[in-house]
C-alpha cells in the first residue's frame, strides 16, 4: 500500500530524514519508533504532503504520490491524525467529523461513517453537540481518531495518539485502533508508547537521527535487547 524508498526531506535548512525506506502492506499496523526528534513526525508528514520530499520516492497503491499536493494526497485515500490533535476548538464535535469527510461527495456513504464513529466512540455521539474545545483530552483524540475515519482513508497515518492521555484511555484509544485496522485499513503508527505499540503492531521500523536503524516483525524487536535497553526499560 505504501513504499517509501531513499526519501530525503527537512525544513528549511534542516534535513530531518536522511534516506528513510519502510513500506506498509495491506492489512498491516507498522509502528514507527524513536526517541523525540528521530524524525517521525516529519515520516508522517513528508508522507501526506504537508512536508515536500527532496530527493527519493513516495509511492502509495503503486503510484507515486511525492509530487502531488495535500489535498490530492487526502483524496486519493491517505488520512492523517496528526500529533496534538488539530481539532477545530469553537466548533462542534458534529462539524469537525463533517470537516473530516470534506472531499467526499457520496451523502449514504457520510452517514454510514458517522455510524461507525459513534459505534468506535459512543461518548462522541452523547457530546455530538458539545463544543470541542470543551472536551477533554481523550475526547479530543477520539474526536481526531474520528475525524480521520471519516475521509474513509485507504490507509491511516496516526500521530501519537495516546500523548497525554490516562492509562485507561491509552488502553481504550489502542483497542479502537485495532478495530479500525480489522476493518482493512492499514495503519502506519508513530508512538512513544513502545511497549503498546509492538503489542498491536505487525512490524516495526526505529528511526534515529532521520535513518531507519532497524526493521523487524513487532515481536521480534519487542524481545530484542537494544530495543529492550533504548525503549523499554531493559
Amino acid at each position: 500500500m505504501l513504499a517509501l524508498e531513499r526519501v530525503v526531506a527537512g525544513y528549511g535548512s534542516t534535513t530531518c530524514l536522511k534516506g528513510v525506506s519502510l513500506e506498509v502492506r495491506a492489512g498491516e499496523i507498522v509502528a514507527l519508533l524513536g526517541a523525540n526528534g528521530a524524525g517521525k513526525t516529519t515520516t508522517l508528514m513528508t508522507i501526506s504532503g504537508v512536508v515536500r520530499a527532496r530527493q527519493g520516492t513516495i509511492r502509495f497503491a503503486g503510484e507515486r504520490i511525492d509530487a502531488l499536493s495535500a489535498e490530492t494526497i487526502a483524496a486519493r485515500g491517505v488520512g492523517h491524525v496528526p500529533e496534538g490533535r488539530r481539532i477545530f476548538p469553537r466548533l462542534s464535535v458534529l462539524e469537525n467529523l463533517q470537516l473530516g469527510a470534506y472531499l467526499r461527495a457520496n451523502r449514504q456513504e457520510i452517514s454510514e461513517d458517522f455510524e461507525k464513529v459513534w459505534t468506535l466512540f459512543p461518548r462522541l455521539r452523547e457530546r455530538r453537540h458539545q463544543l470541542a474545545g470543551t472536551l477533554s483530552g481523550g475526547e479530543q483524540q477520539m474526536l481526531a481518531i474520528g475525524r480521520g475515519v471519516m475521509g474513509r482513508p485507504k490507509l491511516l497515518l496516526l500521530d501519537e495518539p495516546s500523548l497525554g492521555l490516562a492509562p485507561k484511555l491509552v488502553q481504550l484509544i489502542f483497542e479502537v485502533i485495532q478495530r479500525i485496522n480489522r476493518t482493512g485499513i492499514p495503519i502506519l503508527l508513530v508512538e512513544q508508547n513502545v511497549r503498546m505499540a509492538l503489542t498491536i503492531a505487525h512490524r516495526g521500523y526505529i528511526v534515529e537521527t532521520g535513518r531507519i536503524t532497524m526493521m523487524d516483525d513487532a515481536t521480534r524487536l519487542a524481545n530484542n535487547p537494544q530495543v529492550k535497553a533504548a525503549y523499554l526499560g531493559g
